[in-house]
């Protein structure tokens, strides 16, 4: 089963201020956002971490909402971060919802733009973990012939 767990929560420190950050500028209650496999292993990209990764997470769920995402993508989903392992994290690409014209590095990541591109969703440096939420919880209802709509070729 895949699934998307989306943070709500407030870690401590200067973490935290960028947490609060996140979700004050982009109205919205997340300001991460992990895709969770069959297997127990969750892959994004953290700017703690240093970019992209899969690890072993225990999501305490007063702090996450979860989303289930149809099965069949799950296999590709995996592949793009197996491949993206190790790809640098992408701190100025994620000011663009902050600053306009700062553009994103096609060679580095933001977590929900790792997301976004792990499920093949069109322009994914476009998603914020909000927007990424509104419309994975979309696509979880659809069919998966009609999800497409959201799929690359």
């Amino acid at each position: 089963m895949l699934r998307a767990a989306f943070y709500r929560g407030t870690r401590p420190g200067i973490a935290g201020v960028y947490n609060w950050a996140v979700r004050a500028w982009t109205r919205s209650p997340y300001s991460h956002v992990e895709l969770l496999f069959g297997d127990g292993m969750a892959g994004s990209a953290s700017f703690a971490d240093g970019g992209v990764r899969l690890k072993a997470i225990k999501f305490d769920p007063a702090h996450w909402d979860f989303v289930d995402i149809p099965a069949h993508l799950e296999p590709a989903a995996r592949a793009w971060f197996e491949l993206h392992d190790g790809d640098k994290y992408d701190l100025a690409g994620n000011l663009h919802f902050v600053l306009a014209p700062v553009r994103d590095n096609n060679e580095r990541w933001f977590c929900s733009e790792a997301a976004a591109a792990a499920l093949s969703i069109i322009e994914p440096w476009r998603y914020h973990p909000g927007t990424l939420f509104s419309a994975l919880t979309r696509i979880s209802t659809l069919q998966p012939a009609s999800a497409g709509f959201l799929m690359q070729n």
